[in-house]
């Protein structure tokens, strides 16, 4: 079985990207990054960290496991990966977003079991 073959300065140049990518996110965590919508503040630290991430992936899929150079198949089974961890997290948020939302006050048998300090 032939693929396709790259030349190293491609790789070194995905390795190039990937390190400043990785020395962005670092400093995307020592720098607070607060979006004011409205009265709510709203952290994006984690946000830009998972976009740096995702591109991150992007490039070694792309490159290290040669998805660009693939037959169609393969980008097609990649492309249904995505889209199926997508309904995955999107029916995982929903479950989140929702609970308790009928139940103005809970029981007390819904709190924490664990008993407070006296002060």
């Amino acid at each position: 079985m032939t693929g396709h073959i790259m030349p190293r300065k491609i790789y070194f140049m995905v390795f190039g990207c990937l390190l400043a990518l990785t020395a962005l996110t670092t400093l995307a965590a020592y720098v607070d990054l607060d979006a004011y919508l409205g009265t709510k503040i709203i952290p994006m630290n984690t946000v830009v960290a998972l976009l740096i991430a995702a591109c991150k992936a992007t490039l070694v899929a792309l490159f290290f496991m040669h998805v660009k150079y693939s037959s169609h198949l393969i980008k097609v089974v990649v492309a249904a990966g995505l889209f199926w961890m997508a309904i995955l997290i999107a029916l995982t948020m929903s479950d989140y977003k929702t609970r308790n939302l009928h139940i103005p006050n809970p029981p007390e048998s819904w709190q924490s079991s664990i008993s407070q300090p006296d002060r």
